[in-house]
């Protein structure tokens, strides 16, 4: 913390501000990685979960990126017009909209395979450090999240 009370409105001091930059900073490393895909990073995100899990509940997809529905649910329809998913109500619970990956959305894992390599070249950051730091990036996820 800054000495004095006067500093802590310094932009300098701020944890937030360095977070802020690197992620806007990370994102304009992603986008020509993932131009050729058709994704944008947002894009990119939905699809990391779907290849994971297959099918998810738009509230499940919500909960992971910390993404409120107002925000998810313009991204999933442009996702569903470009073909990556489909949309569709839950059979069970009419509530729910269940996101799947279209043949499309899940053949184009395979391409995006060497992302994750070709991010942590353009970085240039030795691999102990860029995994220490996305520790500490989840670990300050994990106690904001308690806070919400």
């Amino acid at each position: 913390m800054p000495e004095s009370k006067e500093n802590y409105l310094l932009l300098e001091n701020q944890v937030c501000f360095p977070l802020y930059a690197a992620t806007n900073l990370l994102q304009r490393l992603y986008r020509p990685l993932l131009a050729p895909l058709g994704l944008t990073y947002s894009k990119y995100l939905v699809m990391l979960l779907l290849w994971e899990h297959e099918r998810l509940t738009v509230g499940e997809i919500g909960a992971c990126l910390h993404l409120d529905n107002g925000t998810l649910t313009p991204l999933l329809k442009r996702m569903e017009r470009d073909d990556f998913i489909t949309r569709r109500r839950d059979p069970q619970d009419e509530r729910r909209v269940l996101i799947e990956l279209t043949v499309h959305g899940g053949e184009l894992r395979a391409q995006a395979l060497t992302v994750p390599e070709k991010l942590a070249q353009e970085i240039s950051l030795p691999p102990d450090d860029l995994e220490s730091l996305r520790r500490s990036a989840v670990t300050l996820v994990n106690l904001l999240t308690k806070v919400d």
